[in-house]
C-alpha cells in the first residue's frame, strides 16, 4: 500500500486550510499515486482563540451516515472518492457540548467513514522552555481505542500526537490486530526535537507495526496572540524501526510503500508478544 504523509502548515481558518489540503493532496496524488493519504493534526485550524476553534469545528454525521455533514467532513470524505484513495483526515475539532473532541475520520476510497477516532491524552504541560499548553481547556478526552481496515491483510489502530508517549495505547491497538499506526500530531519543535523521533520509533519497534506519523509544521498563533512553532519532520518508519520515509521543515509530502511480508518476517524473527509476561494494571 503506497502511503503518503501530508505535512502543512495550518493557520486558524478552514476555508484557507482546506484549500492549502487540497493543493497538496492534488499534488502528491499526481505525482505518487498513493492508495492511503495521511494529513496531520488539526489540520483545519491550528491556534487562535477557543471561539475560532468552535466556529472551524463540526457537528459530525452518525457514523451510519445519518446527520448532515460540515465542509470539513464533505472535503475529506469527497477528496477520497475524487480521487480513489482511502484518505486519514488527520484530526479536525468536532463540538460536544461546551467542549470540543479532536477526532480522527478515516474514509475508504469511495468516501465512505470507516473510523473515527477522538484522541484519549490531552496536552497540559509545560514545557522544559516554559510554554505552557492546556488542551482541556478546550477539548474534552476520547475514551475508545480504534482501529480501522486499509486493506485485506492491512489494519490501522489510531492514536494522535501526545498519545504517542502512552505505550500501553499501543499494545492494546496490537492485541486487536493493528499492524499499521496512523499518528496525526502537532509536535512543539522543543519537544519534537528531543523526542519525536525516538517515541516514533519506539513504538513501532515494541508493537512490529509500520507507524506512519504526520506532523504540521511552521508557525501559527495562540490564542494569546503568541506564536507557536510546530516540529514537522513528517515520517513513515518500518515495523524494524527503520525510518524509510521522511519530509524535514516546511509543508510537502513523503510517500513510501507500507508491505505486509515485512510485518510478517519482523514477527516471525522476534515473537515478543508471545515472550511477553508483564501485564500492568493501574487503578
Amino acid at each position: 500500500m503506497r502511503t503518503t504523509v501530508i505535512q502543512m502548515a495550518p493557520g486558524a481558518s478552514a476555508p484557507e486550510n482546506i484549500d492549502t489540503a487540497r493543493a497538496l493532496i492534488t499534488a502528491a496524488i499526481t505525482a505518487d499515486k498513493p492508495d492511503l493519504v495521511v494529513l496531520p493534526e488539526m489540520w483545519s485550524c491550528l491556534g487562535g482563540t477557543r471561539d475560532m476553534k468552535f466556529a472551524a469545528a463540526e457537528v459530525l454525521p452518525a457514523p451510519d451516515g445519518t446527520g448532515e455533514a460540515g465542509p470539513l467532513y464533505r472535503f475529506l470524505s469527497g477528496i477520497a472518492r475524487a480521487h480513489g484513495v482511502s484518505v486519514h483526515g488527520g484530526s479536525i475539532g468536532e463540538r460536544h457540548g461546551e467542549k470540543l473532541f479532536n477526532t480522527a475520520l478515516v474514509f475508504n476510497p469511495q468516501g465512505h467513514e470507516v473510523a473515527r477516532y477522538r484522541k484519549i491524552h490531552l496536552f497540559d504541560v509545560t514545557t522544559p522552555g516554559g510554554e505552557g499548553y492546556r488542551e482541556s481547556d478546550t477539548y474534552e478526552p476520547g475514551s475508545d481505542i480504534v482501529t480501522a481496515p486499509l486493506s485485506p491483510d492491512l489494519t490501522a489502530g489510531l492514536a494522535i500526537c501526545y498519545d504517542i508517549r502512552f505505550p500501553a495505547l499501543f499494545h492494546a491497538l496490537r492485541a486487536r490486530g493493528a499492524n499499521v499506526l496512523l499518528v496525526p500530531a502537532a509536535f512543539t519543535v522543543e519537544t519534537g526535537l528531543a523526542h519525536w523521533e525516538t517515541l516514533l520509533r519506539a513504538r513501532a519497534i515494541e508493537t512490529q507495526c509500520w507507524m506512519v506519523a504526520c506532523g504540521t509544521t511552521g508557525t501559527h498563533t495562540d490564542a494569546a496572540g503568541q506564536p507557536r512553532r510546530t516540529y514537522g519532520h513528517s515520517m513513515i518508519i518500518d515495523p524494524w524501526g527503520t525510518i524509510v520515509a521522511q519530509v524535514s521543515d516546511g509543508p510537502g509530502w513523503s510517500t513510501a510503500r507500507i508491505e505486509r511480508g515485512v510485518i510478517d518476517s519482523t514477527r516471525a524473527r522476534m515473537p515478543v508478544m508471545a515472550h511477553h509476561r508483564l501485564s500492568i494494571h493501574t487503578p
